[in-house]
């Protein structure tokens, strides 16, 4: 599902930023897709940790092959052994069964989540053990479909930045905090575009 505030965005980072102009004409018929099921969401974040997006997409079409509903109650059912044989390691492993279990226990937060603040979400779900900040940056662009998210802990979008700006890596805090502003209310679209920028595939979670 394409977000609702995408096509206004595009227009905006056009008219505000020369170079995200360029990368956003050079994929005229793609934009970021949301996953409602945030679930789902989850998970293809933690398989997507720190691993390429192209060997995250061969992961992610092998997990979801173990079973026909992947659903909290039938991740619980897996197998280690399942789970090591699509490419999982021991400690995504955990974190999966973490995030299922959390799902179980936890079903009217998950049903009453658009309804609260980015500050209350990320509290609850960083009790999850396996997820950090960067996996709630994920979930509330790809997840929550939330427009002004600038995921700065993310090495892919910090590389995307040196490349596409000429910027030295580390970039500066200083630096960092001028493209949040130029880019605010549309930083997730910034991010996306400087993410497709690097790779052959899109990054979906």
């Amino acid at each position: 599902m394409k977000p609702r505030f995408w096509n206004k965005g595009i227009l905006y980072l056009s008219k505000k930023d020369g170079v995200l102009k360029s990368i956003i004409a050079s994929y005229p018929n793609e934009y970021l897709t949301i996953n409602s099921n945030y679930f789902h969401c989850l998970l293809n974040s933690i398989i997507g940790q720190q691993i390429s997006v192209s060997a995250a997409t061969a992961i992610k079409k092998r997990f979801f092959l173990l079973n026909k509903n992947i659903n909290p109650t039938n991740v619980m059912k897996i197998t280690t052994k399942s789970f090591s044989k699509v490419g999982l390691s021991k400690q995504k492993i955990s974190y999966i069964k973490n995030i299922a279990n959390f799902f179980l226990e936890n079903r009217q937060f998950i049903k009453n989540i658009n309804n609260l603040s980015e500050i209350e979400i990320e509290k609850k779900l960083i009790t999850i053990k396996g997820i950090g900040p960067w996996t709630i940056h994920m979930f509330c662009i790809f997840g929550l479909g939330q427009s002004n998210i600038f995921p700065k802990g993310d090495l892919g979008f910090l590389k995307a930045i040196s490349i596409s700006y000429n910027k030295k890596i580390p970039i500066s805090e200083n630096q960092l905090n001028k493209l949040y502003n130029k880019w605010t209310p549309y930083n997730t679209i910034a991010t996306w575009y400087l993410w497709r920028s690097l790779d052959p595939l899109s990054i979906s979670y």
